[in-house]
């Protein structure tokens, strides 16, 4: 995964909060036992100067010194012994004492085999996720609170389906993805009007997913585009290098949403950007939610068939169906 080294540094000024709390914490502790078991903190030191004392044997000459290794580690076992009895009859326990991690892999430092531990990983994908504050505008978007009674129970007469029925299945639909979210998902295809919810439940999908540890990113469809744009024509700026950045971000994310398909200005470029977008996700395996008022046949019109045929063969539609709830709310 490509990092933003933006966020990569937050994420590690986290990590250090959290490493210098243990560290505290341990320190407080060792401060208690020491101050109830006086002995405890005689036999530290002891054990402390004992490396000393092996170090200096180690690069020595000494014929004996297999001889005195030998008896500096059975002291040391001697100590350690009495060391944990001391921790044991005071009721702290054996490990009490132990340096304390919040990850057991990497030890609180980021980095496992040769690359960033998963725990930095999660650090950096919630650095992520508070990018998402323009999909996420009041805060309070989640599944239970979404709302089915907004939807009319009465057959629409154009599409001949009950929006309520419809819309309780494509609720469910989102729920079961966000809270099965993995990388044998599908992709989805968020479709129909104005105002009938798709920006609200990709937002749920959204918190859900990325509470699970998963990064995922959010653009509008006309704003990903132009950085697309803005990554290949003005590369060697500063708005390329950050437009670069972001590019990088949307085709490496665990789940990219990509909204208001549709509503962004069609030319050669973007419809290039917008194939190489979505190509490159598939191709990666990583999952894509696109939500779009535009009908399967204005899709065709606006988009290319290769884009089309992407979109036909690997997203599952999810239809949306119903009246504006923006003008419901308004008595409109």
């Amino acid at each position: 995964m490509a990092y933003d080294g933006r966020l990569l540094a937050r994420a590690r000024n986290e990590l250090d909060k959290i490493r210098g709390e243990n560290q505290a914490e341990q320190q407080r502790r060792r401060a208690l036992a020491y101050a109830r078991l006086p002995e405890l903190e005689r036999i530290d030191g002891s054990l402390r100067s004992h490396m000393t004392e092996l170090v200096r044997l180690t690069i020595s000459r000494r014929p004996d010194i297999k001889e005195q290794i030998d008896d500096l580690k059975e002291r040391n076992l001697d100590m350690q012994m009495r060391r944990a009895e001391l921790l044991t009859q005071a009721g702290f326990g054996p490990d009490y004492l132990d340096e304390i991690y919040s990850c057991p892999l990497c030890r609180d430092t980021g980095l496992y085999e040769g690359g960033v531990c998963s725990c930095l990983d999660r650090l950096y994908n919630r650095e992520l996720t508070k990018e998402l504050g323009t999909l996420m505008r009041r805060g309070d978007e989640s599944f239970e609170s979404f709302d089915l009674n907004l939807y009319p129970r009465e057959a629409d007469p154009v599409k001949h389906v009950v929006p309520r029925e419809t819309m309780a299945l494509t609720y469910a639909a989102c729920r079961r993805f966000a809270e099965n979210f993995s990388p044998a998902s599908p992709n989805l295809l968020l479709q129909g009007g104005t105002g009938l919810g798709k920006t609200y439940l990709s937002a749920c999908i959204a918190r859900v997913v990325a509470d699970k540890g998963f990064s995922v990113c959010y653009e509008s469809a006309a704003t990903a585009l132009d950085y697309f744009e803005a990554a290949k024509f003005s590369r060697d700026t500063e708005e390329g290098e950050a437009a670069a950045v972001r590019t990088r971000r949307m085709q490496d994310c665990d789940l990219m949403i990509l909204d208001d398909l549709g509503t962004e200005m069609v030319t050669p470029m973007s419809q290039s950007a917008l194939y190489t977008l979505i190509n490159t996700r598939l191709v990666r395996g990583k999952k894509t939610i696109i939500s779009t008022n535009l009908t399967d046949e204005q899709l065709q019109k606006k988009y290319t068939p290769q884009i089309c045929s992407r979109i036909a063969g690997e997203f599952t539609a999810l239809p949306f169906v119903g009246r504006d709830i923006r003008r419901i709310k308004k008595g409109v």
